[in-house]
C-alpha cells in the first residue's frame, strides 16, 4: 500500500493525537479514528490502528500502572470480550464500504452521545446507581457496546468515558483504569485482528514508523493538558469527527 506524503503526515498527526487521547485528552480517540478513516481504505485502517493503540497503551499503563480501579475492570472484561468476538464475526461478512458506513454512523453516533452526556452533566449532579444490578447492568451494557465498538472502529473511548464518568473516578483513578482496559482488550483482539487479515505485512510497515508518534504523545499528553484549553479543543475535535462521520456514511 503507497501512501502519498500528505497521508503520512496525517498519519503521524492522528498517531500522535492516539498517543494523547491516553494519557491526556480522553475525548480525542474518535477524532484518532476519522483521520486514519480518511487516507486509508476503511478496513485497513483497523488492523493499522490497533497496533498504534497498543504502543500508546503501553505508555500509558507504564505512566498510570498504580491507578487503576480493578474492581470495575473485572466487571468490564467479560462483556467487553464477547462484544469484541460478535465484532469479529460481523467484521468477516461485510466489505469495505459497509465497513467504512459502519465506522462513519460509529462516529456519528458516539458523537452525539457525547455531547448529549455533557449536556446532561451541565444541567443536573447524578451519582451511580449504587445498587450491586445496577452495576452489572451498566458493566454489561457498556462492555459488549466496548468490545464490539472497538473491534469494528478502534472507537471505544466515549463509551468508556460515560461509564467511567458514571462510576464518578476520581481523575488519575479514571485514566489508570482506561489504560489498562485499552491494553488488555486490544492485546485480546490481536489474533482476531490477525484472522480477519487486518493485520498483516503491509499495515506493519505502516504502523513502524507511526508508532513512535504514538508513543511521544503519550508521554506528553500529561503536560500538553496543561497548557491548552481543553474545552475549546474538544469542541474542536468534536466537529472535525462529526463532519468526517457523516462523509463516511454520504
Amino acid at each position: 500500500m503507497h501512501l502519498e506524503g500528505w497521508q503520512w503526515i496525517l498519519g503521524a498527526l492522528g498517531a500522535f493525537l492516539v498517543g494523547v487521547s491516553k494519557t491526556g485528552i480522553a475525548g480525542l480517540g474518535i477524532l484518532n479514528v476519522a483521520i486514519f478513516a480518511a487516507i486509508l481504505p476503511a478496513r485497513e485502517s483497523v488492523g493499522v490502528v490497533l497496533v498504534i493503540l497498543i504502543s500508546a497503551d503501553i505508555v500509558a499503563v507504564t505512566t498510570y500502572r498504580n491507578d487503576a480501579n480493578w474492581h470495575h475492570l473485572w466487571r468490564l472484561f467479560p462483556w467487553a470480550a464477547i462484544g469484541v468476538l460478535i465484532g469479529a464475526v460481523t467484521m468477516g461478512r461485510i466489505n469495505d464500504l459497509t465497513v467504512r458506513r459502519l465506522i462513519g454512523g460509529i462516529l456519528v453516533l458516539l458523537v452525539l452521545l457525547h455531547c448529549w452526556r455533557r449536556n446532561r452533566n451541565r444541567s443536573r449532579e447524578e451519582s451511580p446507581d449504587k445498587g450491586s444490578t445496577g452495576y452489572a447492568r451498566l458493566a454489561l451494557l457498556a462492555g459488549i457496546c466496548a468490545g464490539f465498538t472497538t473491534m469494528v472502529a478502534n472507537a471505544a473511548g466515549p463509551i468508556m468515558i460515560l461509564y467511567l464518568l458514571a462510576m464518578r473516578l476520581p481523575k488519575m483513578e479514571f485514566i489508570g483504569t482506561a489504560a489498562w482496559f485499552f491494553l488488555v482488550l486490544n492485546l485480546f483482539k490481536v489474533p482476531f485482528s490477525y484472522s480477519l487479515g487486518l493485520i498483516n505485512p503491509t499495515s506493519l510497515s505502516i504502523d513502524l514508523p507511526l508508532a513512535p508518534f504514538a508513543m511521544i504523545g503519550a508521554a506528553s499528553g500529561r503536560a500538553i493538558v496543561k497548557h491548552i484549553d481543553q474545552s475549546l479543543f474538544e469542541k474542536t475535535a468534536l466537529i472535525l469527527t462529526l463532519a468526517a462521520g457523516v462523509k463516511m456514511v454520504l
